[in-house]
């Protein structure tokens, strides 16, 4: 199995491009704007998961353990 890492320093376009299984965790997290396409593919090409926790007020260590528990390793 390939290992999944995710670069919180990335954008959230390139993040949903590669794991598309991120968009249903990342709106769950509280980045409603993450399954409008269009918001992805504006927005999302700028914005990246640390820098959107900040904007939204949602916990990285939150995220962080999100994604740890869906199989990813998370760098950043």
């Amino acid at each position: 199995m390939e290992a999944k890492i995710i670069d919180l320093d990335r954008t959230l376009y390139d993040l949903t491009t590669e794991h598309p299984e991120l968009i249903d965790l990342l709106f769950g997290l509280g980045f409603m704007g993450v399954k409008n396409p269009v918001m992805r593919e504006t927005h999302g090409k700028q914005m990246t998961v640390r820098a959107g926790c900040g904007h939204l007020g949602i916990d990285l260590e939150k995220v962080k353990a999100a994604l740890a528990a869906r199989g990813f390793t998370v760098k950043g």
